[in-house]
């Protein structure tokens, strides 16, 4: 169903299972991450109202996710760490059109926030399937669930709202460059590292 080009390896959630905590804060910063280019993205588009009252349930999911994973960490006795860097996000958004029309620049707005949660949901299944730890594992299936739900939502926001932009074919060359760059991940304890 999500078109990525690449599936992780496994044994990357040996990685994370060596260091939980890690892995706990980076995922709580890229839910806070994610609310934030929603509301960004609200911010500069506010003329469509479907657009609008959706994308804020989705920001609402994110903040309650970001607090969801927070309490994880204390009910662990961990500490949710200073905010990382996400280098994979960094380098999507190098990728993101920044000319041409206001439009154009809106769809790939779109289009890059499905993609993290396009990969975002397969790093989500990927550790439901084979984290040991039980509690995680049913957390991050559930949490699978939603973003899909948020990547197919992003989809059809861009589909609707393109005025010239090909959007399956300009998807398309998201998925290949998202191909190419997840080949330098899979190899930290991180959600998309």
């Amino acid at each position: 169903m999500l078109g990525l080009k690449l599936k992780t390896d496994p044994r990357w959630v040996t990685i994370v299972e060596s260091n939980i905590e890690e892995i706990l804060t980076d995922h709580a910063w890229c839910e806070q991450k994610a609310a934030t280019n929603i509301i960004t993205i609200i911010t500069y588009n506010s003329e469509h109202e479907d657009l609008v009252t959706d994308l804020l349930e989705i920001a609402k999911e994110e903040i309650e996710h970001f607090q969801m994973v927070h309490n994880i960490i204390k009910e662990r006795g961990l500490k949710l760490g200073r905010e990382r860097k996400d280098h994979y996000v960094n380098e999507l958004f190098k990728f993101m059109k920044k000319d041409g029309s206001r439009n154009d620049a809106f769809v790939d707005r779109l289009l890059f926030s499905a993609m993290i949660e396009a990969r975002s949901c397969e790093r989500f299944k990927v550790l439901s399937q084979n984290i040991e730890d039980k509690k995680l594992a049913d957390f991050y299936r559930e949490l699978m669930i939603s973003e899909a739900g948020h990547y197919t939502t992003f989809l059809r926001f861009a589909r609707k709202y393109t005025e010239k932009v090909d959007v399956d074919k300009r998807w398309a060359e998201w998925l290949e460059f998202e191909g190419e760059l997840i080949t330098n991940y899979g190899k930290s304890e991180t959600v998309h590292g």
